[in-house]
């Protein structure tokens, strides 16, 4: 299927190339391993036509993502770098002023990329300095300054260094404590988003507020340590997103459902599939409970989100 069948949306940070609307996630539980990733990616440089990619200093699969650009173009599979969207998130322990350049600095050359098209805070939450980066302890949970965060993602954005800055898990009051001080606003909030969990509160603030909403999770995600199967199947809860203004990130490295999800521009919902969705039962799946603590600065859920639950 060619590249120009998936259309594209235009983000508010003016430096930013349109964003397809489907992509690939190469987060996974257990994590991924590298040859996975590299041997995935080539795949659908090759022959699926993917361009938008989304990883994180926490998937650990920044490194190979790059290997796979980088032998993607080596091959000719791809012209030159520039006609990819690469996402990348900051982990919750350089959710500090002065650990974000530095942190974006390292996960470039982890990918051996200039830039980004796109750095996102994964969650409104820090870690204390030495705590394991990727056993997320209750307790070694603190308060994020998001002044402080953001101000910095504001300048690896004027930097060039990312081409332009959002967010992951945020909730609505989350976000307008952002855009209280923020001289760049976020562009994108990635949130759990699909039929069983719709999120129609925080859509119609971010777009009230020119923030896209990008979709992780899309199907549910059954079969992670946490997830639903109380969705539609593929084509129909895609292209319900689709039509909901949504950008998908997809995390299958299965060919057929990935030629699948590039099927879902040529047709639409009827009415009657769309009054079915909006009747599902709702029900937010990643509720995040590993960040809720007496001693941190969530002691409920109701906390987190800010009771959108």
């Amino acid at each position: 299927m060619a590249l120009k069948s998936v259309p594209e949306v235009a983000l508010s940070s003016g430096n930013a190339k349109a964003m397809p609307v489907l992509g690939l996630g190469t987060g996974g539980y257990p994590h991924l391993k590298p040859e996975e990733v590299v041997k995935a990616c080539l795949k659908q440089f090759s022959l699926l036509g993917y361009r938008m990619f989304d990883t994180a200093a926490f998937y650990q699969t920044e490194e190979a993502l790059g290997e796979a650009i980088a032998q993607a173009i080596s091959r000719g599979l791809i012209k030159s770098r520039d006609e990819l969207f690469i996402t990348s998130k900051l982990w919750l322990h350089d959710n500090y002023g002065d650990r974000v350049l530095p942190a974006l600095q390292k996960s470039l050359r982890d990918m051996k990329l200039d830039y980004l098209d796109q750095y996102l805070i994964h969650f409104p939450v820090s870690m204390k300095a030495g705590s394991d980066l990727f056993r997320l302890n209750p307790e070694d949970t603190v308060a994020i300054d998001i002044k402080s965060v953001w101000t910095a993602m504001e300048e690896c954005q004027s930097l060039g260094l990312t081409k332009s800055i959002g967010v992951s898990n945020f909730s609505c009051k989350k976000l307008a404590d952002i855009l209280a001080f923020a001289k760049i606003p976020p562009a994108i909030n990635q949130v759990e988003l699909n039929p069983a969990w719709q999120q129609g509160k925080l859509r119609a603030f971010c777009q009230a507020n020119g923030i896209k909403v990008a979709a992780y999770s899309p199907l549910g995600a059954a079969g992670a340590f946490w997830g639903t199967k109380g969705v539609l199947e593929s084509e129909i809860a895609l292209r319900w997103a689709y039509e909901q203004g949504i950008v998908i990130v997809m995390k299958s490295f299965n060919k057929e459902r990935l030629k699948q999800n590039l099927e879902i521009f040529g047709w639409e919902l009827s009415d009657e599939e769309s009054k079915k969705i909006a009747a599902i039962p709702q029900r937010r799946a990643n509720l995040a409970e590993f960040f809720i603590s007496e001693t941190g600065p969530f002691k409920t859920l109701e906390e987190l989100w800010d009771g959108e639950l």
